[in-house]
């Protein structure tokens, strides 16, 4: 197995089966840390560069926090405004990486633009982790729901997925490009306006990941194993920021994971991922049904960018 010293963390496509296991036990690890609130010394000379250019409140905090219970520092920008990037100058991502390689030993970076953090994984002489480029992808999200999923079930091959929301998402590419190196069949529900592009799907065929498509949650959720929700509300990822404040059209029921759902149709052992924010599609009171997983999920966001962190900066092996 490769070392991941050193080494960016950019797709999922670059990730082994037998890679995603050693990460999740190094995940293991670390997690009484983050379970005892407490913080420990082993990255305490190493410092992580926040470089992100669209809203985050999840991944962000959680590198962040992973990187204080890990003992390192943490440095950054959360609104490229704030910088030479998103002024008049608008600074080039090669420019602002080659620079910000010297402010920190490692950089998490969120963009707006599809394949930004590959572009500054060619110029940084230090790894970068990709913490959500546009419509592109999301690995250490879906890492996070792979390591919720194995937590809570024991286990990942033979489990069936649903996945709903917008498939043009980069949780959705992760996740599909993740369930590659598992015996997982999953079923995409989602507008048709949003559905799988003929591009993804050819290299999900090509990955031969064993996927079917539906129209209704109802005609997929009886058999699911693991329910994952995004909103098929949603901001235009192309942008540093959509500040639409009105107008904004509520989920169709088709889209919607519901109590009364769950309670009639779905598995009494199946469990609810949603990576965050929310808009209506899973409803408040679902928050406390047996079914719910997403502040569990939350919380091991935390240590897998600790379980990350620590590999990428050769702490642990």
């Amino acid at each position: 197995m490769r070392s991941f010293a050193g080494r960016d963390i950019l797709s999922l496509k670059d990730f082994e089966r037998n890679e995603f296991f050693h990460v999740f036990g190094v995940a293991d690890e670390v997690e009484p840390i983050a379970r005892s609130r407490r913080n420990s010394d082993m990255l305490k000379e190493k410092t992580l560069v926040a470089a992100f250019y669209q809203p985050s409140t999840r991944t962000r905090l959680a590198h962040e926090s992973a990187m204080h219970r890990l003992g390192g520092h943490v440095v950054g920008f959360a609104d490229p405004k704030m910088t030479r990037a998103g002024d008049f100058y608008q600074e080039s991502i090669k420019d602002t990486v080659k620079m910000l390689e010297y402010y920190g030993d490692v950089i998490v970076m969120r963009h707006f633009q599809q394949g930004a953090p590959h572009e500054a994984a060619k110029w940084a002489s230090i790894p970068v982790i990709n913490g959500g480029d546009g419509w592109g992808e999301h690995p250490t999200q879906i890492l996070t729901d792979l390591y919720t999923v194995l937590t809570e079930k024991g286990r990942l091959d033979g489990l069936k997925w649903l996945a709903v929301g917008d498939m043009r998402m980069r949780t959705m590419h992760s996740l599909g490009y993740a369930l590659s190196q598992f015996d997982c069949p999953i079923t995409f529900v989602s507008p048709p306006e949003m559905g799988l592009t003929d591009e993804f799907k050819a290299e999900m065929k090509e990955l031969s990941v064993n996927f079917t498509e539906k129209e209704h949650v109802e005609q997929a959720i009886a058999e699911a194993d693991v329910i994952l929700v995004e909103p098929v509300v949603q901001p235009d990822y192309t942008k540093s920021r959509d500040d639409r404040t009105g107008g904004v059209a509520l989920t169709p029921a088709n889209y919607r994971i519901t109590r009364e759902l769950l309670e009639k149709k779905a598995k009494s052992d199946a469990i609810l991922l949603h990576s965050l924010p929310r808009m209506d599609e899973v409803p408040t009171d679902v928050d406390i049904t047996r079914w719910s997983r997403y502040w569990q999920e939350a919380a091991n966001g935390v240590v897998m960018r600790m379980a990350l962190l620590a590999l990428v900066l050769g702490a642990m092996e």
